[in-house]
């Protein structure tokens, strides 16, 4: 078999991971053959690609990013987009199509194999870790890292000036790095998507703990909003899928806090930061293990599924089902961080 492989959406800890082991397995094992399309669906709407193999994924297992490039193209949103695809992939002589990415790539994957025959499988990816359908996705476990270091270092500053210190990390729609990231950091406050806030509950808690002569430290995840409103974001404008280019909740929020309290607040957006580097050792192994699964898929035909952890054990899911609803924070989870606020 001759089969494409694409990444979409946000770069991510691991993909490279991916890869190689698609590439090493399908090569070594089943004698097929590689394509890497360039910048996600843009590469298979305008037929961009790049010769993958062995050669080619050598190395790149502490590698971040992705060797092929990563873009937002919705090829829906793309003039003709779906006939280019299928002419493309025909040119290529392409069997099949491995798409790694996260919600709106393997969206993308369920409607092209569902609705027009396209044979897809997928491999769950996205730092938020909000997949519904696999208990973790790769990529999350090192932007957690990421943001509990940060949290850490700026527990000293925040001390030795005695100013609250705002840390905004990722999160549109689900709040799984602020809450595992500011449990881990002992932050003092973390607030979600899933519960909007009260500002003056928050800068209750700020109060609390200026009381007990300890700066405080407030982990914001960068879709979270104002139980009451109010709140007016830096950028409004979409991307291919609809979607707000978020940004602006870190900085809101320490100007209220200020201004509310009295209280010196800065804040740190960690952004980019949180998906970018070596991928940690969970996530070389999750990525590695879904590689080597998906390929299996591959060569058996299994056409519109998703690869997903499942305890230990990676099964196989529906494309469709996995990209149905967002796997948000339960509320009692969120309850049990409630402990350690203000």
């Amino acid at each position: 078999m001759r089969v494409g492989v694409l990444t979409g959406g946000g770069d991510c800890p691991g993909l490279n991971a991916v890869m190689r082991a698609v590439v090493r397995k399908g090569v070594q094992e089943y004698d097929h053959r590689f394509v890497g399309f360039r910048d996600g669906w843009r590469g298979v709407v305008e037929g961009d690609t790049m010769p993958l193999d062995i050669p080619a994924v050598r190395g790149t297992l502490p590698r971040g990013g992705t060797i092929l490039g990563s873009s937002r193209t919705n090829p829906f949103q793309q003039e003709n987009g779906v006939r280019r695809i299928q002419e493309n992939l025909a040119k290529a002589e392409v069997d099949g199509l491995i798409a790694i990415g996260g919600e709106d790539t393997l969206g993308v994957a369920a409607r092209l194999t569902d609705e027009y025959g396209v044979r897809c499988v997928g491999v769950p990816k996205t730092i938020d870790n909000d997949l519904s359908a696999t208990d973790y996705t790769f990529g999350f476990d090192t932007a957690v890292h990421v943001a509990t270091e940060a949290i850490d270092r700026l527990h000293t500053t925040a001390e030795s000036h005695m100013r609250v210190l705002v840390v905004e990390v990722m999160g549109r729609h689900a709040g799984w790095i602020a809450l595992h990231s500011g449990l881990a950091g002992g932050a003092n406050c973390i607030l979600i998507p899933e519960h909007p806030f009260d500002v003056d509950e928050v800068c209750g808690w700020v109060r609390s703990r200026f009381k007990a002569s300890y700066a405080p430290i407030v982990v914001v995840a960068e879709g979270a909003v104002p139980r009451d409103g109010g709140m007016v974001l830096k950028d409004d404008s979409l991307d291919s899928f609809g979607h707000v280019r978020l940004s602006g909740v870190g900085e809101w929020l320490a100007k209220e806090i200020e201004q509310r309290t009295g209280k010196e607040a800065r804040t740190t957006v960690l952004g980019h930061i949180q998906r970018g580097g070596t991928p940690s050792a969970f996530d070389r192994w999750l990525a590695t293990r879904f590689g080597l699964h998906a390929i299996d898929a591959v060569h058996e035909g299994d056409w519109g599924t998703m690869v997903a952890l499942r305890g230990t054990d990676i099964v196989r899911v529906p494309l469709a089902d996995a990209t149905a609803r967002i796997k948000s924070v339960p509320p009692a989870l969120y309850e049990e961080a409630g402990v350690f606020f203000g």
